[in-house]
């Protein structure tokens, strides 16, 4: 049984909040959605940009570079021409797959489904990682994620 922990209003600006702390982290946008998209394996750049939903250059790169410093994802250049980098979550980012699901099935249940969609579930490009039954990754169906140290 899950324990619900309340948090009181009170807390000095000097508490150590967990929940607060994580909120300040997942709430920068496009940060969700790069980890949503970075859940079904390595990524590169530029595939990244289109599976996160058309987040421009500069603020995917600045996103990447912050979860990166907090130890959630992982990135990879290699030395080819031109130098190909890619992303991949560590063991800290994949925990936030249950977060992600949690999302999910919170949205299908509390968030009336849209009569149209911003974007064409016709071009594969768009989402990579959307699935009709989910909007999250199955790592099961797709590839095994291992964590990195």
């Amino acid at each position: 049984m899950l324990e619900r922990v309340i948090y009181s209003k009170n807390m000095s600006e000097h508490s150590f909040c967990p929940v607060f702390n994580a909120i300040n982290v997942l709430q920068e946008k496009w940060t969700l959605h790069i980890i949503r998209g970075l859940l079904s394996g390595p990524t590169g750049f530029n595939e990244l940009r289109r599976v996160a939903g058309g987040v421009n250059a500069a603020t995917l790169s600045q996103r990447l570079e912050n979860l990166e410093g907090l130890g959630i994802l992982t990135k990879t250049v290699q030395s080819t021409m031109p130098p190909r980098t890619s992303y991949q979550l560590t063991e800290a980012g994949i925990a936030l797959q249950s977060v992600v699901d949690a999302i999910d099935c919170w949205a299908r249940d509390n968030l009336p489904a849209p009569e149209h969609r911003p974007y064409d579930l016709e071009k594969p490009e768009t989402f990579a990682a959307l699935e009709l039954e989910s909007c999250v990754p199955n790592p099961l169906e797709s590839k095994v994620l291992q964590p990195t140290h």
